[in-house]
């Protein structure tokens, strides 16, 4: 059985319960050794297995993510797919990045996610991140009037603390809110995700699978090289504990004929907090694997083992 598709917020934007996180298409600022071939081959098997939520932005790569999802989409029913897009980083002609929430800036930037992505509309554009001097409420108008214009369908904001989601929406016009929260980042529960719910805010967290330590695929001797070697959850007694309870959702796996990393997105799924998980794929038959998360069920009390697995690291 696959899970209902998730309206978003108040709106009229309904997605899959899984999307696709896209910063390693196009990404080449995030990630070394990127194809541009093979990123479009992701975002295409994505769309071609059912899911509806392309989540990019405009700091994956300059643009070029957006560019090449475009070129995709190309091939595709707009109307059948929901694109997600965010901007903030402003970067300087002597390449220093600042964060910039100005309503000109924010309008300038969806006008020209649209031209890369060669469409009319979003369906969700979120802030990326909070500058340090707009008033959040009059970068959320901005957005507001977009909405009213068509240019968007739902209005997000990133990467916020809760002080500055309640700023930004003193008018109500927020829809979603996307920050990292997973089975190891669980600091948002407490607050945030309680006042989201309570005011018909969608919630989607990035990094579900904690750059892949949630997958299995790590064991207690691996070796990181790359920006992961300086993540406190990649090194020392941190790394082994997580390790270990990791290992102890083997047997949910099992009794499901899947992976670690396909119960751990089913996990997210039956989440009432969460309304959409985003996780990035480098190679199609990753997208392929977690697309299967969308038909699992959890009992509730492997729901319940999977929610305390990780209570150690508290």
């Amino acid at each position: 059985m696959r899970h209902a598709n998730v309206t978003i917020g108040q709106t009229q934007v309904v997605s899959t319960p899984l999307g696709l996180g896209t910063n390693a298409v196009g990404g080449h600022n995030l990630f070394p050794n990127l194809n541009d071939a093979t990123g479009k081959q992701v975002v295409k098997t994505a769309l071609d297995h059912g899911i509806t939520m392309l989540d990019t932005a405009y700091a994956y790569g300059k643009g070029r993510s957006e560019e090449l999802i475009g070129e995709v989409i190309a091939d595709f029913d707009r109307h059948q797919i929901v694109l997600a897009s965010k901007a903030a980083h402003f970067f300087a002609a002597d390449g220093s990045q600042s964060m910039e929430n100005d309503p000109k800036f924010l309008t300038a930037a969806v006008d020209e996610s649209l031209k890369r992505l060669k469409t009319d509309y979003l369906d969700i554009f979120y802030i990326h991140f909070p500058d340090d001097h707009t008033p959040k409420y009059e970068a959320v108008g901005a957005l507001q009037r977009l909405k009213e214009a068509g240019k968007i369908r739902a209005i997000g904001i990133s990467n916020f603390s809760l002080d500055q989601v309640k700023e930004a929406n003193q008018d109500g016009y927020v829809d979603i809110v996307e920050d990292q929260y997973s089975l190891l980042h669980r600091d948002n529960e407490q607050q945030l995700m309680p006042y989201l719910h309570e005011h018909q805010i969608s919630f989607v967290p990035y990094f579900p699978l904690a750059s892949g330590l949630l997958t299995g695929k790590y064991k207690a001797d691996s070796t990181f090289d790359d920006i992961r070697s300086t993540n406190p959850n990649f090194q020392g007694a941190r790394y082994q504990a997580i390790i270990k309870d990791v290992d102890k959702l083997a047997p949910i796996a099992e009794n499901h004929h899947a992976t670690i990393a396909q119960i751990v997105l089913a996990w997210y799924i039956q989440n009432p907090l969460i309304s959409v998980v985003i996780p990035g794929a480098k190679q199609p038959q990753q997208v392929v694997d977690n697309v299967v998360a969308m038909e699992l069920e959890l009992s509730d009390s492997e729901y319940q083992e999977i929610d305390h697995a990780f209570d150690d690291l508290k």
